[in-house]
């Protein structure tokens, strides 16, 4: 039974990894194509203006979900935490 616990938690936690990872990645993702889109359409080759535009972007999505991703964090470990006298090799 140990061992079933063991691997519930492992895909909660990988599950919670994809979920928390998936809007920055987004976020990261659609800029970097406008920004692409933008260079092609007028021809500008700087490889730093994709970079800082996502940047700014992703630091943004962090500002505006960091309180739901903290809670989401804390949410998973008070979990762990309260089942972990439960659990038995």
């Amino acid at each position: 039974m140990f061992l079933n616990e063991i691997y519930q938690l492992t895909y909660q936690a990988l599950l919670l990894i994809l979920i928390l990872s998936g809007p920055p990645i987004l976020v990261s993702m659609v800029f970097g194509l406008l920004v692409a889109i933008f260079q092609a359409a007028t021809q500008i080759q700087e490889q730093t203006l994709s970079f800082t535009v996502r940047l700014f972007a992703v630091v943004i999505t962090l500002i505006m979900l960091g309180g739901w991703l903290g809670a989401q964090v804390i949410n998973f470990a008070s979990t762990i935490f309260s089942n972990f006298p439960n659990w038995k090799p």
